[in-house]
């Protein structure tokens, strides 16, 4: 179900009402002397293609957001904690500035569902007297609330929508903090009144006893958006406060050192642009933008770049665009920005390197326009291309082969790699001689076309997607194989999950023989023939490929052995609450599937 949305003319917030409400913060934030630990939950098994080498080298964007909006409010007694990197992390144990956090704020995917779940429990070793508010967000806590609440040791309250949900939350609960109380205590207090009714954005449960296992959830309904992106915080402040990597289950007394910075994370997240014009059945991206497509300036990007360049030597940026190219006319302020951008008296282009993902439609819309020499001029050295299937089969968004590789073609002229997304379903064959309809055929012609790298996934049932609860109801999703029960680390899109193929293990061998086809020594040496000019990319990628080739074919082994002999049990119905759900006023949950208990109380 996608999230439903919100009243025309009630979609966003006022202009100016995230940087008005750090301001607000700041002049609290002395009384109250908050101390704040971010944690990012991460499974290690999730290390296999196409994600093995980035996974764990950039600090997410959701983490790093939120900490630049803390420390810009004022809080500057604030540690981020990546299980990436501290894996062995325990809250039960963790103090900062010497005493237990007053906050503990969590950014779960459902993929790392299992050590969120470590999380929470470590935190919930902490006695309630002197336990932190539990705050909850990310993906997992934007698409299913209620996974936070599995059992008696749960978090306090979710977040489901961007940092000016949090800092309003956090303002109100500041604004009630009777002098000494824990914040925890002032939650409790001020939640149980309806105090926290009027912010959209929020899920937290009822209980007729303190700190009692959860009876009901309330949701106050889909949050309002902020519009123009450059209200939100500078990002360099985050990177100040990383814990640095270690095997210890504490907190160190210091954050990582800025000099080694680079050293674990070579690559910095760049937020641009969010919101895609495609309706893809399978995203759930549209429906959370409210239709809409946000932008930074690039004066702005420019900035952020030049201050992460100075400070830390980042030399790589990521965009966490949906469609980069999804409004030419915004592209073009963007490129323009960057390229009349110098650092130290270089071009920017010479001291930043910068990929972002994009579709084939609008490369084509770009170059049309003469913009594509404008992208790498400003520092463009490879687009992740949402290819898909290239005959349209799966989702038609103006590809087809021929436009495929003109695109391809035209990028690698300009000096840009092109890094295809392809998706593998169940009507597409792995071969078909002479047609462009198989998935290896069409891996040969990103292959001729010019892809610097590929990735292939299985379709899977993607929270808050139109698909999502019919991938479920069609018997589509795998329940066990072989006895083996499906684990949610493994609904990343390379174990093949959800499949009515009549031999599933066909699926799973086809997506490893297509990264087989491509990645392979052979193709390193022709990556670097003379005349090659992305010829160093090329082999780079092709060398981490190979590597995590042999990491995935050993994940996947056993799955593959047990889809192929054992007996496939499959789920008839979506996961959803087992808790009801409610808005304040008694009305259906904005954030509840289909099937979700109805609330037993009445609104307040």
């Amino acid at each position: 179900m996608e999230l439903p949305p919100r009243n025309a003319g009630d979609q966003t917030l006022t202009a100016g009402e995230l940087t008005d409400v750090r301001a607000r913060l700041r002049r609290l934030a002395p009384k109250h002397d908050l101390t704040t630990v971010i944690a990012c939950s991460f499974d290690h098994r999730t290390r296999i293609l196409p994600f093995v080498f980035a996974d764990v080298r950039m600090v997410p964007a959701g983490v790093r957001a939120v900490a630049a909006a803390m420390l810009d409010s004022g809080f500057e007694k604030t540690r981020i904690v990546l299980q990436h990197w501290n894996r062995n992390f325990d809250p039960s144990r963790m103090q900062l500035e010497g005493r237990t956090p007053d906050l503990f704020l969590i950014s779960a995917m459902r993929l790392h569902h299992e050590p969120f779940l470590q999380l929470l429990r470590g935190v919930c070793r902490i006695p309630p007297d002197r336990r932190p508010l539990v705050i909850v967000g990310g993906p997992q806590a934007i698409y299913e609330p209620w996974t936070v609440f599995p059992d008696a040791c749960t978090g306090d309250l979710v977040v489901t929508g961007e940092e000016y949900v949090l800092l309003a939350t956090l303002e109100r609960l500041l604004e009630n903090r009777a002098d000494g109380e824990p914040l925890r205590k002032t939650f409790q207090r001020v939640r149980d009144t309806g105090g926290l009714d009027d912010i959209p954005g929020l899920v937290y449960s009822r209980s007729d006893t303190p700190d009692g296992p959860p009876e009901e959830l309330i949701d106050t309904g889909i949050q309002r958006l902020v519009y123009d992106l450059n209200e939100q915080a500078f990002p360099a402040p985050a990177y100040r406060v990383l814990e640095a990597p270690s095997n210890l289950p504490t907190l160190s007394s210091r954050p990582l050192d800025i000099s080694r910075v680079r050293r674990y994370s070579p690559i910095s997240s760049l937020v641009m642009t969010l919101g895609c014009k495609f309706s893809c059945p399978y995203c759930p991206i549209p429906a959370y933008n409210q239709r809409m497509y946000r932008v930074k300036s690039g004066r702005r990007i420019a900035e952020e770049i030049v201050s992460l360049r100075r400070e830390f030597g980042i030399h790589f940026y990521f965009g966490a665009d949906d469609n980069f190219f999804n409004d030419p006319a915004k592209t073009f302020d963007i490129c323009d920005a960057l390229v009349r951008t110098e650092i130290d008296g270089k071009p920017l282009r010479k001291c930043a390197r910068i990929g972002t993902e994009v579709t084939v439609h609008d490369t084509l819309k770009m170059d049309e326009k003469g913009y594509l020499e404008l992208a790498r001029r400003a520092g463009f050295r490879a687009l992740w291309i949402g290819v898909e299937d290239m005959t349209g089969q799966l989702v038609k968004k103006g590809q087809t082969p021929d436009k495929t590789a003109r695109a391809f073609q035209r990028l690698r002229e300009h000096g840009i790699a092109p890094m295809p997304m392809m998706m593998h379903h169940d009507e597409q064959p792995l071969l078909t001689p002479g047609k462009p309809v198989g998935l290896l055929n069409q891996v040969h012609l990103l292959q001729r076309a010019g892809a610097s790298s590929l990735q292939v996934l299985m379709i899977t049932p993607s929270p808050g997607s139109k698909l999502f609860e019919r991938t479920y109801t069609s018997g589509m999703v795998f329940d066990s194989a072989g006895g083996r029960k499906l684990k949610p680390y493994m609904m990343e899109g390379v174990h093949v999950c959800a499949s009515l193929h009549p031999q599933p293990w066909r699926k799973q061998l086809n997506i490893l023989l297509a990264y087989a086809w491509f990645y392979n020594p052979l193709r390193v040496f022709r990556a670097l023939r003379p005349g090659n000019r992305l010829g160093g990319i090329d082999a780079g990628v092709q060398a981490l490929g190979m590597w995590g080739l042999v990491k995935t074919v050993r994940r996947l082994a056993g799955w593959t052995i047990r889809l192929m002999i054992g007996k496939i049990r499959r789920r008839r119905t979506p996961p959803r609450s087992r808790l009801p759900m409610r808005a304040p006023d008694g009305t259906k949950a904005a954030h509840a599937l289909d099937g979700t208990p109805i609330a037993k109380t009445n609104a307040k």
